[in-house]
């Protein structure tokens, strides 16, 4: 095709085409693009996901101008998510959980958290309730955030533990303002886990390229046990190993990045997305590549 038709036809077919994104510094690891294409695809949707490079001082513009563009909506990814509350309408959920992973366009500029969801139905997913059980969030950051207030909301007797117990104090702090939680150092983890029904791990212990790591092994663990890893990559981390050496039931990252990002398009589309199409390009797009960076829960 001669260029110039090239660039006419690519410009007709923006004119009808609803677009979206991923926003993050870096970004060039995100599979969103990979999942959210698979599913507009799948529903025959004229829409298109892209992966944008946008530094925090450059925030605000990329928002209101993606805004102004006309985008369908925006996830947000490390180091945006923090930033973003002070340019979004942020919902009481995000607003508690402190971070927005997904900014809604229709009516204004609404700021979501999906990834507490994400984690919730990655559990539900696999037949585990969540009122009434005890579950142990390992990490303190803005992952277990996110976690512990939803699981909290739900109805789970949360522990926060982490290495630095001011950090895990912290916010079981804010935590308790919606639900039961309590805090923990590392220390006496295999104590902590007998009375524990969900373990997840919320850190980026076994993360590629530093696999052998663990902050949990089989002999800490009970086959009446479900562990669920929030990192990805790779797909069974050495904490998912020791987990099926003790009998305990394991669910990988996948899940929980596939979900929070079937409720992100949701919250966009009003439609509710093909969660198996999603899953399947995202396991397809990690089992052809050796290593996906930062591949821990985000977009």
């Amino acid at each position: 095709m001669h260029l110039s038709k090239y660039f006419l036809t690519t410009i007709n077919n923006y004119d009808n085409m609803k677009l979206f994104g991923v926003l993050g510094d870096p970004i060039s690891h995100s599979l969103s693009p990979v999942m959210h294409n698979a599913a507009f695809c799948a529903l025959g949707m004229d829409c298109s996901y892209h992966a944008f490079r946008v530094k925090p001082d450059s925030l605000e513009y990329a928002i209101k101008g993606a805004g102004a563009l006309g985008f369908g909506g925006l996830n947000l990814t490390i180091p945006l998510k923090e930033k973003a509350l002070g340019i979004v309408e942020p919902t009481e959920m995000a607003k508690n959980i402190g971070a927005v992973n997904t900014v809604e366009l229709k009516n204004g500029i609404v700021g979501h958290n999906t990834d507490g969801i994400g984690a919730q139905m990655a559990l539900t997913d696999r037949g585990i309730g969540i009122t009434g059980k005890n579950v142990l969030v390992l990490g303190a950051g803005g992952a277990a955030r996110a976690i512990a207030f939803q699981l909290a909301k739900d109805g789970a007797s949360v522990t926060i533990a982490n290495r630095t117990v001011e950090r895990a104090q912290a916010l079981a702090r804010d935590v308790s303002k919606i639900g039961d939680v309590r805090a923990s150092g590392f220390d006496g983890l295999k104590e902590m886990i007998r009375d524990t029904d969900v373990l997840i791990n919320s850190t980026s212990v076994g993360m590629s390229p530093n696999t052998p790591g663990t902050l949990v092994t089989s002999d800490m663990m009970h086959p009446d046990l479900t562990v669920f890893d929030i990192v990805y990559n790779p797909l069974k981390t050495r904490l998912l190993l020791e987990a099926e050496k003790a009998g305990a039931a394991t669910i990988d990252g996948v899940m929980m990045l596939v979900y929070q990002g079937a409720e992100a398009f949701k919250i966009w589309t009003g439609i509710s997305p093909p969660v198996d199409v999603m899953e399947k390009a995202v396991r397809d797009a990690l089992g052809s590549q050796h290593n996906v960076a930062g591949a821990c829960v985000g977009v």
